[in-house]
C-alpha cells in the first residue's frame, strides 16, 4: 500500500486518487508502480465493473516530478517513459472494464494523456489541459501524440503540442476533446454519476465496444465491418444481453452483472 494513492471500492466502482497533492500530484516511481498494481488488481477483481481516475487537491495530475527526473541517482527520461507511462497506458486500453478520468484540475504533460487515453474524460469547469512538454524541450509521451490527433484532428492537436498552450476545460469539451464539464460545486457529485452508470451497465458489451475501438486504429473499413460482425455474436452469447431483452419483453429495469 502507498500514501500516494488512494484505493476505494464502492458499489462495483473502484476508484484510484492521485494523492501528491502538495506537487500537484505529479508522478514519481511510487505512484506509477502503485497505480500499475492497482490497475492490475481491479481487473482481476470481478465485483470492479468500472474504474475512475481522479486526483486530490488543486490538480489532477502535473506529470512527471522533475525532481526525480534529474536527481544525480534518478532514473533515466526513457527508463521512466518504459517503465512508468506506457505500461499504465497498455493497462488503460487492454482492461476489459470501463475507465472514468475525473479531472479535478490541471492536467499536464503525461497527466493529460493519461486522462485522455480513458474510455470518458470528465472535467470540472476550473481545470485545463496542457501538453506541457514543448515548454521544457520534450516530445509528447503517454500515447499523446496517437491519441489526440485521433480525437480533435491532427491540425490541432499538432498546435496545442508545439505551442505548450493552456486548453480550459469548457474550450476541450467545445472541440472534442473531453466529454462534459461540470462546474466546480458539482463535479464530485456528477463525476461518480457518470462512473457509477458505467459499473451498471453491460459492462461485458462496453469491454467489446472497448476493443473494437482499440482496433479501430488501425483497421480498414472491410476489417472493421468484420470485426463488428465478429464481437456482435460474442456480445449475444453474454447474460447481460439476454437480460437486456428480456427486461425490455417486460417492460422492466434490466438487472446487468458484467457477464
Amino acid at each position: 500500500m502507498s500514501d500516494t494513492l488512494q484505493i476505494t471500492k464502492k458499489d462495483n466502482l473502484g476508484i484510484l486518487t492521485f494523492n501528491r497533492p502538495d506537487v500537484f500530484n505529479s508522478f514519481n516511481k511510487e505512484l506509477a508502480l502503485a497505480v500499475q498494481k492497482a490497475l492490475d488488481e481491479f481487473a482481476k477483481d470481478n465485483s470492479v465493473r468500472a474504474i475512475m481516475l481522479t486526483g486530490n487537491g488543486k490538480a489532477f495530475c502535473a506529470g512527471q516530478d522533475l525532481q526525480e527526473a534529474i536527481a544525480d541517482n534518478g532514473l533515466e527520461i526513457e527508463q521512466i517513459v518504459d517503465e512508468h507511462y506506457n505500461p499504465i497506458i497498455r493497462q488503460i486500453r487492454s482492461i476489459e472494464k470501463p475507465i472514468i478520468a475525473a479531472v479535478n484540475g490541471v492536467a499536464a504533460g503525461a497527466g493529460a494523456n493519461i486522462a485522455l487515453a480513458c474510455d470518458v474524460c470528465v472535467a470540472t469547469e476550473s481545470s485545463a489541459f496542457i501538453q506541457a512538454f514543448s515548454k521544457i524541450g520534450l516530445v509528447p509521451d503517454s500515447g499523446g501524440t496517437f491519441m489526440l490527433p485521433r480525437i480533435i484532428g491532427f491540425g490541432k492537436a499538432s498546435a496545442l503540442m508545439m505551442l505548450g498552450d493552456k486548453v480550459s476545460a469548457i474550450e476541450a469539451e467545445q472541440m472534442g476533446m473531453i466529454y462534459k464539464v461540470f462546474s466546480d460545486d458539482l463535479f464530485a457529485e456528477e463525476a461518480k454519476k457518470i462512473a457509477q452508470k458505467l459499473a451498471n451497465m453491460p459492462t461485458k458489451g462496453l469491454a467489446y465496444t472497448k476493443h473494437l475501438l482499440n482496433q479501430s486504429f488501425t483497421n480498414d473499413l472491410n476489417q472493421q465491418l468484420e470485426m463488428e460482425k465478429e464481437w456482435q455474436f460474442k456480445a449475444t452469447e453474454t447474460h447481460d444481453y439476454k437480460e437486456g431483452v428480456q427486461a425490455f419483453i417486460e417492460k422492466r429495469k434490466p438487472n446487468f452483472k458484467g457477464e
